[in-house]
C-alpha cells in the first residue's frame, strides 16, 4: 500500500472545492507516473459533503488499514450519490457498531468543539459500563477483525487539535493504553464540569446588583449603574498592575493594603473563567474602537449561554428576540470567537509545519529512500527532491506563514534537500494577516522561494542521489546539524546561539573572551528557556579565569544591561544566584566581581532583595574575605545600597556596618568608606531625619565611652575611627542646617549669582562630600549661602532648630571632650585641631566668629585665677589652648586672624610662666604649629616677646619654647632670627634663664649644618663649662649633661669627639671629689644616661683610650658607692671597650697579611666558579663535586 499523508486536507471550503481538480490527476495509471490511489479518493471530499472534519479525525486516530478502508467506503457512500446526505448520527452508529472507539472519541469531542454535541455519542461515552469490559470479552459477532484481533492498536499519529507532543504511545495490542485514552477522555468531561461551575459562580457573582436596581439603571440612562463585585475587582487588578509597570510600588503597596480582600497577583481571583483584558494603557488606546468583550462579561439577565448556540441559531434574525444592546454584546462575543478560532488555527497550522520538517528528516535518513514516497501524483518525478516536499507545500499552502507564533518548532531552511517550490496562492487572510506583523519579520518571511534550474536530464533519482553522496556534506554530528540547517527566525537564533555557545566559549582564548559578552548576554536576554539563560550567565560569571579590570568592567556593564532589559525579577532569579554561586571563590579576581554585581545591580532589584539578601551578602564578605581589594569593593558595593535602600529597620545594621568597616585593617577599605559609604549613609539618614538625632549623638557616646575607659591608656585608634567619621559628616550636617534655614525657600537661581571662593571649604576627600553636590548644584549653594552669611549677621538663629542643634549641643559637647584629652598625646591633638579646622571652615567664617570663638573664650578665661598651679589641672593646661589655638584660630590667615593667634599665644605663655603651670599644653600648641612652615615666623614673634619679658619665669619659658622650634625652622631662620635670641637669653641677668637656653643650643648642634653656626654655639657652651661663675652650679652640669646625652648620637662626629667626650670626662672626674652625696649621685645618674647613649657610637680608638674609657671608670669609682647595681654595668660596658681596643690593635697588625689572604682567597673563588660552570643541570653530577678524592 502506497503511504498516504493523513496531513494533506484541507480546513476550509475553497479547498475543497480546488481539490477535485487535483484528483483528476492522481488518478493516471502506473505508467504514467508514480502510482496513486484509487479515483475513489477519500482524501478529495465532494463539496456537498460533511466538512472535512469528520474524516480527518477518524483518519487521524485510527490510520490503520481498517480505519483508511472505512473511511474510503463511507466516503464513497457519500460521494456516490450527490443528492444524498449521510447524517452524523449515522457515521456515529457505525463507528459504534464496528468498535473504533477512539475514532468515536474524537468525533464526539469535534461536535463538542463545534457545538454539536450529538445524544448518542453523549450516552455512550458517559456510561461507564460500556468499558469495563474490555478484557476478557469477546468481540460483536459484525466486528470486523483486524490481524491483531480485537481492538488492535495502529500507529500512533497525534491529533491536530492534540499535538502537545507530551505522549507517544507504542504500537501494540495493549489494553491498559485503551483504558488511558478513556481515564484521559474522562479528565476532560472533568475539566469541562469544572468550568462550567466556574462559570456558574462568575454569574453569581455578577448577579448580586438586584435585577429591578437594574431595570432602573437601564430605564434612565441618566443615572450610573453602581459598580459590580466583579467589574470593581477586575479594575482593582488593572489599576494595580499599572502602578507596579510603572514603578509607583509605594502607591501599590497602598492600595492592596486598602483591598486587602484581593489576590492581586493571581488573576483567577478576579473571575475564575474570565480571560485576561489587555492593560490599561492598550484600553485608553483603544477606546475609541470596539473592544472583544470576553463571555463573562455578558449580562445574566440574557439568559444565553453562547458556547451552547450553533451558528446558524445565532445568526438566523437576532433582531426579533434581542434588543439593540444584546445585538452589540452577541456580534462582540462572536469577533471573540472568531479571533480564538483564529489562533488556534494559527497554532495548528504551526504544528503541521513542525511535522512535515520532521517528516522530511527523518526520509533524507534512509539511504535510498523510494522517490515516490509521499508523491501523490501532483508533480513530476524528474527532480527526486521535489517529490519528498510536495506534500509539506500542499499543506502549508492552505496556512499562514506569517501569522504563526515565534516559537522554534522546527522551523529551519534546510539546506540538505532544496525542494522545488510550488505556485503558493495565497489568500486574502495571508494578506491581511502580513499587514500586522513587523517589517524586517514580514520581508523575511514573505520572501519568494528560491528557483533551481532543472536540467534536461532523465537520471533515475536513486542514481542522482547516489551521485550526489559523493559530495561530502556532514550533517549527523551536532556542529554538522547546526550547520546544515539556517534559522530563519529571531527566536530560532536565540536557541540556536544557546546551543552553540556553550561549545564556543571554551575554545576562544582567554584575553579575547570579552568578545564574547555581548552575544551571551543578547542570547541570555532573549531566550525562552530559564534553564538555557541559566546556563549562558553561569558561562558569563566563568567567562575569564581571573578577570582584569577592564574584563570586569565589561561584564559589569553587560549585567547592567541585562537587568534593565529584564527588569527586577528575572535580575534575582537568575543574575543573583550567580553571584551567590562565587562568592566564596578562590580567586579573589572573582570574588571581587561578585561584590562589584552586587552594587552595579542594586538599583534594579527588588527592593526586599535588596535590603536583605544582598546586604547580607556584602556584610558576609566584609566580615571574611580576606583581600583588601575585594573589601573595598565591598564597601562600595554598601554604599550604593545604602543609596537605594528605604527600609528604616536597617539603620542599625547600617550603623554597624559603617563602624565595622572603618575599623578595617586595610587603609584603602577605610578610604573608601570616608569616601563613598559615609556620605551615602549620611545621606539617608538626612532622609531619615536621625543625622543630628541619632548618627552624630552616637558617635559622640562612643568617643565619650572610650575616654572614660581611657584613662589609664587611651585607645587612640579607636578614638581615630570615631573622630574621622564624625569629621566626614561635617558636610551632610552643613548641608541639613541649609536645607532647613528660615530662608531656604526665599533662593533664587536667576540673577547675578557670585562664585563660591576655591578657598570656601575644604577640600572634599571626594565628590560625594563636595557640599555642592549634596545641596544638587553650585549655583544653589552659592544662592544659599549669601543668605546664610546675611542671616548669621543680621537677623540671627531665631527659627533655625538644625543650626541651634550646632549652637547649643553639638559645640558644647565637643569642648566638653576636648578638655578631657591627654594634652601630651600628640595624635589625639592633631585629629581634633584637623577636626576643629574643618568644622569652621565648613561652617564659615561669621559662624567661627559669632559661634564657635566665643564658646571658646568663655572656657578659656585667661588669668592666673584660672589656671591652679598646686592641682595642675587648670583648663589652660589640658587640650583646650592647642586645640583652640592650632584647629580654630588658624582657620582663616588674615591679619587680624593672625594677630588673635598671637596675643593668645603669648597670653597663655604669660599666664603659665606667671603661674608655674605645666607647659605642655603651650609645647602641643607649638608642635602642632610648628608643623606648619607658615607660621614659623609667627611663633619667633611669640617668642621675641617672651625674651623680652619682663619676667624671669617668662623668659626662662620662651628659652625652653626654642627647643621645640628649632627642628622645623630652616638654617636661615635660626641664623637670623633663634640664635640672636638665644645668647641674648644666656647673657641675661637670672642664671636660670641661661640654663634654659641650654637644651636649645643642643638641639642646634643636633640639627644644623653650618660651621658658622655651629662654631658659635659652640663657643657658648664652652663659655658655660669653662667659665669659673659656673663651676658650683649643680643645675647647669645637670642640663649639660642632659643634653649632651640626648644630641651626642646625632650630632657631628667631630663635635662629638673633640667637644662632647672630652667634656663628659671632665664632669665624671671632678664628680669623684664631690662632697654633697644628693649632688654626686645625680651627676652620677645623668652621666650614666649620657655614657649609655653614646656607647652605640662610632669612637675613633684614641678617644675610647684617652676620653671614653677614663670616663667610664670614674663613673664606675662613683657607682661603686652610691649604686652598685649600675656598677655592674658599667663593668660590662668597660670590659666591652676595652675588647674592642685590642681587637683594633690586632687587625692592625695584621693588616699586612689581609692583602695575602685576599689574593689567596680570590684564586680559591675562581677555581670553584671555574669547575661550577663545567657541570651540566644534573644533580648527580652537582653532587660528585663535594665528595672527597680516595
Amino acid at each position: 500500500m502506497a503511504s498516504v499523508n493523513p496531513f494533506n486536507l484541507s480546513d476550509s471550503e475553497e479547498e475543497a472545492e480546488r481539490r477535485p481538480n487535483e484528483t483528476v490527476d492522481t488518478g493516471r495509471s502506473p505508467s504514467e507516473g508514480a502510482p496513486g490511489p484509487p479515483p475513489g479518493n477519500p482524501f478529495s471530499p465532494p463539496a456537498d459533503a460533511e466538512p472535512p472534519t469528520l474524516l480527518l479525525s477518524s483518519n487521524r486516530t485510527s490510520p490503520s488499514g481498517e480505519g483508511i478502508s472505512f473511511s474510503a467506503a463511507a466516503t464513497s457512500a457519500m460521494a456516490g450519490g450527490a443528492e444524498t446526505r449521510v447524517s452524523v448520527d449515522v457515521v456515529a452508529a457505525q463507528l459504534l457498531r464496528d468498535q473504533y472507539i477512539l475514532t468515536a472519541l474524537e468525533f464526539h469531542t469535534e461536535l463538542l468543539e463545534a457545538g454539536r454535541e450529538l445524544p448518542r455519542l453523549r450516552d455512550y461515552f458517559s456510561n461507564p459500563g460500556n468499558f469495563e469490559r474490555q478484557s476478557g470479552t469477546p468481540p460483536a459477532k459484525d466486528q470486523v477483525l483486524g490481524p491483531g484481533g480485537p481492538l488492535n492498536r495502529a500507529g500512533s499519529i497525534s491529533t491536530l487539535d492534540s499535538l502537545d507532543f507530551a505522549r507517544y504511545s507504542d504500537d501494540g495490542n495493549r489494553e491498559s493504553d485503551e483504558r488511558l485514552a478513556v481515564l484521559e477522555f474522562e479528565l476532560r468531561k472533568a475539566k469541562e464540569t469544572i468550568q462550567a461551575l466556574r462559570a456558574n459562580l462568575t454569574q453569581a457573582a455578577e448577579s448580586e446588583v438586584p435585577s429591578q436596581e437594574r431595570k432602573n439603571f437601564k430605564s434612565s440612562p441618566e443615572i450610573q449603574e453602581p459598580i459590580r463585585p466583579l467589574e470593581k475587582r477586575a479594575l482593582n487588578f488593572l489599576v494595580n498592575e499599572f502602578l507596579l509597570k510603572n514603578e509607583y510600588k509605594l502607591s501599590s503597596i497602598t492600595f492592596s493594603d486598602e483591598n486587602d480582600d484581593q489576590d492581586f497577583e493571581l488573576w483567577d481571583d478576579v473571575g475564575l473563567n474570565i480571560p485576561k483584558p489587555p492593560d490599561l494603557l492598550q484600553l485608553y488606546r483603544k477606546c475609541g474602537a470596539p473592544l472583544s468583550s470576553p463571555r463573562s462579561t455578558v449580562d445574566a439577565s440574557v439568559g444565553v449561554d453562547f458556547g451552547e448556540l450553533s451558528g446558524n441559531s445565532i445568526t438566523q434574525d437576532p433582531t426579533k428576540n434581542l434588543s439593540q444592546q444584546q445585538q452589540t454584546e452577541v456580534v462582540q462575543e462572536l469577533e471573540y470567537q472568531i479571533s480564538l478560532l483564529n489562533s488556534e488555527k494559527q497554532s495548528l497550522a504551526e504544528q503541521i509545519k513542525k511535522l512535515q520538517s520532521e517528516i522530511q528528516t527523518l526520509k533524507r535518513t534512509v539511504s535510498s529512500p523510494p522517490p515516490t514516497t509521499l508523491d501523490l501524483g501532483s508533480q513530476n518525478t524528474s527532480s527526486p527532491s521535489s517529490s519528498s516536499t510536495t506534500a509539506a507545500t500542499t499543506t502549508t499552502s492552505s496556512t499562514d506563514p506569517l501569522s504563526l507564533p515565534p516559537t522554534d518548532n522546527g522551523q529551519y531552511l534546510d539546506i540538505r534537500g532544496v525542494s522545488e517550490p510550488e505556485s503558493d496562492p495565497k489568500p486574502s487572510s495571508t494578506q491581511n494577516a502580513s499587514k500586522s506583523q513587523p517589517q524586517s519579520h514580514n520581508q523575511l518571511k514573505s520572501r519568494p522561494p528560491v528557483q533551481f534550474d532543472k536540467p534536461n536530464r532523465k537520471l533515475s533519482p536513486a542514481f542522482q542521489q547516489a551521485l550526489l553522496s559523493f559530495c561530502r556534506m556532514c550533517s549527523d554530528s551536532r556542529l554538522g546539524a547546526e550547520v546544515s540547517r539556517i534559522a530563519d527566525s529571531e527566536e530560532s537564533v536565540m536557541l540556536m546561539l544557546g546551543r552553540c555557545l556553550p561549545h564556543i566559549v571554551p575554545n576562544v582564548l582567554l584575553a579575547k573572551r570579552e568578545e564574547l559578552i555581548p552575544l551571551i548576554l543578547c542570547t541570555a536576554c532573549l531566550h525562552p528557556e530559564p534553564k538555557e539563560r541559566d546556563q549562558l550567565l553561569h558561562i558569563l560569571f566563568n567567562l575569564i579565569k581571573r578577570p582584569d579590570d577592564e574584563q570586569r568592567q565589561m561584564i559589569l556593564t553587560g549585567c547592567v544591561a541585562f537587568a534593565k532589559h529584564v527588569g527586577p525579577t528575572r535580575v534575582e532569579a537568575e543574575l543573583l544566584p550567580q553571584c551567590w554561586e562565587q562568592i566564596n571563590h578562590k580567586y579573589p579576581e572573582r570574588r571581587l566581581l561578585v561584590a562589584e554585581s552586587c552594587g552595579a545591580l542594586a538599583p534594579y532589584l527588588p527592593k526586599e532583595i535588596r535590603s536583605s539578601l544582598v546586604l547580607s551578602m556584602l556584610q558576609q564578605m566584609l566580615t571574611e574575605d580576606k583581600a583588601d581589594m575585594v573589601r573595598e569593593a565591598v564597601v562600595k558595593s554598601l554604599s550604593i545600597i545604602m543609596g537605594y535602600i528605604d527600609d528604616p529597620d536597617k539603620y542599625p545594621q547600617g550603623f554597624e556596618l559603617m563602624l565595622l568597616s572603618l575599623g578595617d585593617p586595610s587603609e584603602r577599605v577605610v578610604s573608601a568608606v570616608h569616601q563613598v559609604f559615609i556620605p551615602a549613609f549620611a545621606a539617608w539618614t538626612t532622609e531619615l531625619g536621625t543625622l543630628h538625632t541619632a548618627l552624630i549623638p552616637s558617635l559622640l557616646a562612643r568617643i565619650e565611652k572610650l575616654l572614660l575607659q581611657g584613662e589609664h591608656g587611651l585607645d587612640e585608634h579607636k578614638l581615630h575611627v570615631f573622630l574621622s567619621a564624625l569629621q566626614s559628616l561635617i558636610p551632610p550636617l552643613f548641608a541639613v542646617v541649609l536645607q532647613n534655614a528660615p530662608f531656604t525657600s526665599r533662593a533664587k537661581l536667576h540673577g547675578d549669582i557670585p562664585a563660591i571662593e576655591v578657598t570656601r571649604f575644604p577640600r572634599p576627600a571626594s565628590p560625594l562630600q563636595d557640599v555642592a553636590t549634596i545641596i544638587g548644584s553650585r549655583e544653589m549653594l552659592s544662592a544659599l549661602l549669601l543668605l546664610y552669611d546675611h542671616q548669621l549677621e543680621h537677623e540671627g538663629t531665631t527659627g533655625w532648630d538644625s543650626l541651634l542643634w550646632v549652637v547649643n549641643q553639638l559645640l558644647p559637647l565637643l569642648i566638653e571632650i576636648v578638655g578631657r584629652i591627654n594634652v601630651t598625646s600628640t595624635t589625639c591633638v592633631h585629629e581634633f585641631s584637623r577636626f576643629f579646622w574643618r568644622f569652621c571652615r565648613t561652617f564659615g567664617k561669621i559662624f567661627t566668629n559669632t559661634k564657635v570663638k566665643p564658646q571658646f573664650q568663655e572656657i578659656l578665661r585667661l588669668s592666673e585665677e584660672n589656671v591652679d598651679a598646686s592641682a595642675g589641672n587648670g583648663i589652660l593646661t589640658k587640650a583646650t589652648v592647642p586645640i583652640y589655638a592650632t584647629g580654630v584660630l588658624t582657620c582663616y590667615n588674615q591679619e587680624e586672624d593672625r594677630k588673635l593667634l598671637v596675643g593668645f599665644l603669648e597670653d597663655v605663655m604669660t599666664t603659665l610662666s606667671l603661674s608655674h603651670a605645666p607647659l605642655d599644653s603651650l609645647k602641643a600648641s607649638f608642635v602642632e604649629l610648628g608643623a606648619n612652615p607658615v607660621y614659623h615666623e609667627l611663633l619667633l614673634t611669640v617668642l621675641w616677646y617672651g625674651v623680652v619679658h619682663t619676667s624671669a619665669l617668662v623668659r626662662c619659658t620662651a628659652a625652653r619654647m626654642f627647643e621645640l622650634l628649632v627642628k622645623g625652622v630652616n638654617e636661615t631662620l635660626v641664623a637670623q632670627r633663634v640664635v640672636p635670641a638665644l645668647i641674648t637669653l644666656s647673657s641675661d641677668p637670672e642664671i636660670s634663664v641661661r640654663i634654659s637656653t641650654i637644651p636649645a643650643f643642643g638641639t642646634i648642634m643636633e640639627t644644623v649644618t653650618q660651621k658658622e653656626l655651629l662654631e658659635r654655639v659652640k663657643m657658648q657652651l664652652a663659655s658655660f663649662l669653662e667659665d669659673p661663675q659656673y663651676q658650683d652650679q649643680h643645675s647647669l652640669h645637670m642640663e649639660i649633661i642632659r643634653t649632651f646625652g640626648r644630641v651626642g648620637p646625632n650630632a657631628e662626629p667631630r663635635f662629638r669627639d673633640d667637644f662632647v667626650l672630652p667634656h663628659l670626662h671632665k664632669l665624671a672626674l671632678a664628680n669623684n671629689s664631690q662632697a654633697t652625696e644628693t649632688k654626686r649621685i645625680d651627676i652620677a645618674t645623668q652621666l650614666f644616661e649620657a655614657y649609655s647613649a653614646l656607647s652605640c657610637c662610632f669612637i675613633s680608638e684614641e678617644v675610647m683610650t684617652n676620653h671614653f674609657l677614663p670616663g667610664l671608670r670614674c663613673l664606675r669609682a662613683d657607682m661603686e658607692q652610691l649604686s652598685p647595681e649600675h656598677e655592674v654595668i658599667l663593668s660590662s660596658m668597660i670590659k666591652e671597650c676595652e675588647i674592642k681596643v685590642e681587637n683594633r690593635g690586632m687587625a692592625d697588625a695584621q693588616g699586612s697579611m689581609s692583602i695575602a689572604s685576599s689574593l689567596v682567597g680570590e684564586d680559591a673563588k675562581t677555581k670553584f666558579l671555574s669547575k661550577m660552570g663545567q657541570l651540566t643541570t644534573s644533580g648527580a653530577m652537582l653532587a660528585n663535586v663535594f665528595q672527597r678524592k680516595k
